[in-house]
């Protein structure tokens, strides 16, 4: 059975924008909505760093996914924007199954093995807790 939608992890990694490309080609190829997901754990909700948080993610919302939403709608694809008080890979785990994705897109930094294990890559703890297919795209060249 094929999924209900295709789940893109939003940020601004240097695979980003060849993430949401591809993630815009296989919803309208699966003709199924591309779900916008943007986990942050903001720190509590009280506070002058409260504060801050959500400002950031106002602002994040202005920049990245408002031309990601103009993409995606530009290529004929529905989309759903979810902002989630969660660290991304569970963020993107939940939305995953929230939306019945086919697949979870994400953007890689090209960082290291090392490095990724060290500092806890997004995509290598999608590919821990998911169930669904996950797609890392690199940035550079195409």
């Amino acid at each position: 059975m094929t999924g209900k939608s295709v789940v893109l992890g939003l940020d601004r990694s240097p695979g980003a924008d060849r993430a949401l490309a591809l993630a815009v080609r296989l919803a309208a190829s699966l003709d199924v909505p591309l779900v916008l997901v943007h986990g942050v754990a903001p720190p509590g909700g009280v506070g002058e760093e409260a504060g801050e948080a959500r400002e950031a993610i106002e602002e994040f919302d202005d920049a990245v996914s408002g031309p990601a939403v103009a993409a995606a709608e530009a290529a004929g694809v529905r989309t759903v924007v979810q902002v989630v008080d969660d660290r991304p890979a569970p963020a993107l785990v939940a939305a995953a199954d929230q939306h019945d994705a086919e697949v979870i897109v994400v953007g890689i930094w090209n960082e290291s093995p090392l490095r990724g294990l060290l500092l806890g890559s997004v995509a290598h703890k999608l590919l821990q807790l998911s169930d669904r297919p996950v797609v890392c795209v690199p940035g550079g060249g195409s």
